[in-house]
Formats: structure tokens, C-alpha cells, sequence
């Protein structure tokens, strides 16, 4: 089953972190000096913050998260029909986390990573520069 996923890149870590185990009614799953992430049921989000944008707090990307490699295969499936430059990143290191992922930005430019998460890391790592339509939205990612 595929679960939303949010990246919100924010200004205090610790006070984004009180501010939505209060709004999730929640603790986080995972906390690092720089990083905290919600796996939440209801509703199925993984919901992460960080500090590491280094841009504008806020959105930072979107994604779907997969269960296994049939999904990803079906997600990357649709990558394709999109009809939008596809970043193909693999496997990777990002997000204190092992995962194989595939990049695509909407029209307006906002950043989506589809990903299968295989395994921890103990460092966060990084992803590959993430793709930006030309009509790239204010606080999108930066072009590849």
C-alpha cells in the first residue's frame, strides 16, 4: 500500500516538532539533530521536517512511498506517462534512510520523488539535485 509523503523544510526543528506531535497527536518515529519523521496510519503520510533546504521554510518536495518492488515498478510506470523529464536517482543515501527513487516536478514545479525505503543510515545523507519544470514555482527545488 503506497503512502503519502510530505518533506517540509523548517527554520526550528524543535519547535516544528512540538507544533505537529501536538497537531498529529503524535510523537515522531525517528528523531536526529536535524531531522524528525511522522509515519503516520491515520492519515498514511510520511510526514518529514528538516533543516536542511536551505532555502525558505516550507514545502520542500511531495512523494509516494511504495511497500516493495512491485509498487515501485507501477509508480515508475506512471513517472513515465507523465510526460515530464524523469531523474532516475537509484539507490541512494537520503533522509537518514536507504532508499531507490525516481524524481519528477509538476508543472508548476513542484519536486516529487517516488521511493522504496530498504533500510537506516546513520548519516542523512544526500539525494540527487531534483528536477524543476521551466515554470518552476516560488519555493520549489533548485534545477538539475
Amino acid at each position: 500500500m503506497k503512502r503519502l509523503h510530505v518533506h517540509m523544510s523548517v527554520a526550528d526543528l524543535d519547535e516544528s516538532i512540538r507544533f505537529y506531535s501536538a497537531l498529529f497527536a503524535a510523537r515522531p518515529t525517528v528523531v536526529k539533530p536535524d531531522y524528525a519523521k511522522w509515519m503516520l496510519e491515520d492519515p498514511r503520510v510520511n510526514f518529514a521536517i528538516s533543516t536542511h533546504s536551505g532555502g525558505d521554510p516550507g514545502i520542500d518536495h511531495l512523494g509516494i512511498q511504495v511497500e516493495d518492488g512491485v509498487e515501485l515498478q507501477e509508480v515508475y510506470g506512471r513517472l513515465r506517462q507523465a510526460e515530464a523529464p524523469v531523474l532516475e536517482e537509484g539507490k541512494t543515501t537520503c533522509c537518514y534512510a536507504q532508499s531507490e527513487k525516481s524524481w519528477i516536478a509538476d508543472p508548476q514545479g513542484v519536486a516529487w520523488e517516488t521511493f522504496l525505503t530498504s533500510g537506516e543510515s546513520t548519516v542523512y545523507g544526500m539525494s540527487a539535485p531534483r528536477p524543476v519544470s521551466p515554470s518552476k514555482a516560488c519555493c520549489g527545488p533548485t534545477a538539475a
